[in-house]
């Protein structure tokens, strides 16, 4: 598979990473619809892999153990021409995120701690990789600095519609496209 060089083409993939609320599993669908490809999300990978709701695989192996076996499934993806929408905690593996850069841009979905709070609540029954005792509040203010590392770009999507974060991502990547992928 050929490393994503910073141009968008039809040999990458796109990468969606942010909190739990921001859009991700929305997005790709929609984006991947845009581009005529496909869309993957993470957790439904990793629940395939254990064969049970992602909340039943962070309670019964704990968060430290989960972000290692989410590391572990996520760094041997391959696909290109494919939408992934990642759960939030992938930023956390290293491993993981060397191989998503390789795969393609990486789109940061942004929102703010109110937004995130206002549409995730107390995040029960998500799947949410968060430590016993842990507010919401300290997840998102922990994880902001990994998602801002990682992008390539990134999008407000509490400011903006689905459809409109779409068009904002397309046309970033349209921008980075390389000559012989652009429409004709």
């Amino acid at each position: 598979m050929k490393e994503w060089n910073k141009e968008f083409s039809e040999n990458c993939s796109v990468i969606l990473i942010g909190m739990a609320g921001a859009g991700k599993s929305t997005l790709a669908p929609l984006l991947a619809e845009k581009l005529g490809w496909e869309h993957m999300d993470t957790d439904s990978v990793i629940e395939g892999y254990y064969g049970r709701r992602l909340q039943g695989i962070v309670d019964h192996l704990g968060v430290p153990e989960f972000r290692r076996a989410e590391e572990y499934i996520i760094s041997g993806l391959g696909v290109f021409r494919t939408v992934i929408s990642t759960g939030g905690s992938v930023v956390y593996g290293p491993k993981a995120m060397e191989r998503l850069k390789l795969l393609g841009p990486v789109i940061y979905l942004r929102i703010s701690s109110e937004t995130c709070l206002s549409r995730v609540g107390s995040g029960d029954d998500r799947g949410l990789a968060i430590s016993p005792g842990q507010s919401l509040e300290c997840l998102y203010n922990e994880r902001i600095p990994l998602y801002e590392k990682y992008a390539d770009f990134a999008v407000d999507t509490d400011a903006l519609s689905p459809e409109e974060s779409v068009v904002k991502i397309y046309n970033w990547l349209k921008s980075k496209e390389v000559s012989d992928f652009k429409d004709t």
